[in-house]
């Protein structure tokens, strides 16, 4: 208990160090006895009681016996610890540069309740109502939303990640709008524009779903909801209507849509005599590009093959 394997550090001090923390001023070793008022004759009662040997020591402590029965425990555990070397634990450390057993290494014992919030009793009717309103799991939503809009995998999961799921649902109450279509506009439409510089922030949901309104009404097209959002997002527009205003949105009448592709066909009659009907790609980004936003892709592209068509014939 005695040995200094460095200078004042010794086994004997370390575990009079650790019952400080019990509450209790420290220990007895056989190493430093007799002295403390302990004489021989108590030391010779001792070594009979225990029948100590040549090679044996002991300690002596002293205490209340709850702070004993934890203190022995810990004094008992130290020594076998002393075997490996240094214990995981908390040190402090002194005005000479030493360091002093502080309390022990947090572990899972120290996972206590808190003592300073009243216990709350859950009764069997709680339990149950909270049991029935588990939400449900990613897997399950996401089925659901499938199976709901019918739409894949990759997009049920794009729409119920991002901060457009509930006016994804409000818009989707409507029978006419295509929930595919829908969650390309605000998970793909809205993002290629961030990645262009603008700003989505600007973009609130009254804007978006007053969109969808007036395509719903047929006013406006699927193509100029871009261009819609472009202006709202640059700042050129502050709502929905200044956006159609600032980008001269309007539908194309039928026989003004038919005059702009047949001058598209008849300026481009040399590609078609040469690519035939496979024309038409190039010719639809000519038109697109012309017409954007006042007349729709699906029409515009039907016109075209027809226009095409008869021209080869």
């Amino acid at each position: 208990m005695g040995f200094e394997p460095y200078s004042d550090i010794r086994l004997g001090k370390e575990i009079g160090q650790l019952v400080r923390f019990f509450g209790i001023g420290g220990i007895f070793h056989s190493d430093e006895l007799p002295n403390y008022g302990i004489e021989d004759v108590d030391i010779k009662r001792v070594v009979k009681k225990l029948d100590i040997q040549n090679d044996d020591a002991f300690l002596i402590i002293a205490g209340e016996k709850i702070s004993v029965g934890f203190a022995i425990d810990s004094i008992i555990n130290r020594i076998k610890l002393a075997k490996d070397g240094p214990p995981a634990e908390t040190r402090a450390a002194t005005q000479n540069g030493d360091t002093i057993f502080l309390r022990p290494r947090p572990g899972a014992s120290r996972m206590y309740p808190e003592t300073d919030i009243p216990t709350v009793k859950v009764t069997a009717k709680e339990l149950s109502e909270v049991k029935s309103n588990i939400p449900k799991s990613w897997k399950e939503s996401i089925k659901e939303l499938e199976k709901k809009y019918q739409i894949n995998n990759q997009l049920a999961e794009q729409i119920f990640d991002s901060e457009y799921f509930e006016i994804f649902e409000k818009i989707c109450s409507q029978e006419h709008n295509s929930p595919n279509f829908v969650v390309s506009i605000l998970c793909s439409t809205i993002t290629n524009l961030e990645r262009s510089g603008l700003d989505s922030s600007l973009l609130n949901d009254k804007q978006i779903i007053k969109t969808f309104e007036l395509l719903e009404q047929e006013k406006i097209n699927k193509e100029s909801i871009q261009i819609i959002f472009e202006q709202i997002m640059s700042r050129k527009a502050n709502n929905v209507l200044q956006a159609l205003e600032n980008a001269s949105i309007t539908q194309l009448t039928e026989n003004e849509l038919d005059n702009i592709l047949d001058k598209i066909i008849q300026d481009n009659t040399s590609k078609i005599e040469q690519e035939q009907i496979r024309a038409l790609s190039g010719l639809m980004g000519i038109a697109m590009k012309e017409v954007r936003g006042k007349a729709s892709g699906k029409i515009i592209n039907q016109k075209l093959k027809e226009k095409i068509q008869k021209f080869l014939n």
